[in-house]
């Protein structure tokens, strides 16, 4: 095992993370991920609905890197409008709303029901 070579893989890992959070769309996310773990405070979800959360959730962030990481690659790979790339980071953003309208039905399954007894 390596460990410098691990180490400085997690590094990159890192920078990978600050890139991805100089994006609007993950700020959106970050803004929505906040929310949703102060809401599950507030409602007290259970172990179990926490993992069911955390999952859906990460699930998100990482359709998200992806997706920018493609588009990312997109970008270099042809600077000029082509439409097959418009296809590609279409698909990959189609990506990032499946999984996004995913959890706001987990969402909605988890809160609701809390929500609405408070009520």
């Amino acid at each position: 095992m390596n460990v410098p070579k691990m180490l400085r893989s997690f590094k990159y890992a890192f920078q990978g993370i600050r890139v991805l959070m100089q994006e609007n769309n993950a700020r959106f996310h970050l803004l929505a991920t906040v929310v949703t773990i102060l809401t599950g405070f507030l409602v007290k979800l259970s172990p179990i609905e926490w993992t069911i959360m955390c999952i859906i959730v990460g699930l998100v962030w990482v359709a998200e890197a992806f997706n920018t990481a493609l588009e990312k690659l997109c970008d270099f790979v042809s600077p000029q409008h082509h439409p097959l790339i418009g296809k590609v980071k279409d698909l990959a953003a189609g990506g990032v709303l499946i999984i996004s309208l995913l959890a706001v039905i987990v969402g909605i399954i988890l809160f609701l029901p809390k929500i609405l007894a408070y009520l």
